[in-house]
């Protein structure tokens, strides 16, 4: 075909297309240009800005596949589904919520308490902490001292059965 043929069609073409789509299809041949001039005797180089264009226009502009003339269509869709999961794991990112961890200091002393102290409970130890200026909350200490590895004091059971055998 003649390049004034092609140019009189593609005009005819231009007064039907949609100005949005018009304007798509420019921003997309001028950037194709811009890409192929930055590498004119070697393989054009494809930045992430360059990506990040395509995908854009992939998303907004339903024609965008007859004019890739760099790259296939097939890694622009490539690319736009990388950009996707990119996004969705930034949104779903671990966020910090919560009440803050407690400072392993703070830990070490609670646990240093526990052992010192062996019949202190979580109440006892939280009211000491309170005296030091440590601002923690009962449940938090309970949480660090855990469960006390046997009775403080003969159960119920041993105490009936040394005092019946007694008598």
């Amino acid at each position: 075909m003649s390049p004034v043929l092609m140019a009189f069609l593609a005009a005819i073409r231009a007064s039907v297309q949609a100005r949005a789509e018009l304007e798509a299809e420019i921003l997309a041949l001028r950037h194709q240009l811009a890409v192929l001039q930055r590498a004119a005797p070697k393989r054009p180089h494809v930045s992430r800005a360059d990506r990040l264009l395509w995908v854009l226009l992939a998303r907004v502009w339903t024609g965008w596949r007859r004019n890739v003339q760099i790259v296939q269509p097939a890694t622009v869709v490539r690319w736009h589904r990388r950009a996707f999961a990119r996004y969705w794991r930034w949104r779903s990112r671990r966020h910090q919520v919560g009440r803050p961890a407690v400072a392993r200091d703070i830990r070490a002393l609670i646990r240093h308490m526990r052992s010192a102290n062996p019949l202190w409970g979580a109440p006892r130890i939280h009211g000491e902490l309170r005296k030091l200026g440590i601002e923690v909350s009962q449940t938090t200490v309970a949480k660090y001292v855990g469960r006390r590895p046997t009775p403080p004091s003969p159960t119920w059971r041993i105490f009936l059965t040394t005092h019946l055998a007694g008598r």
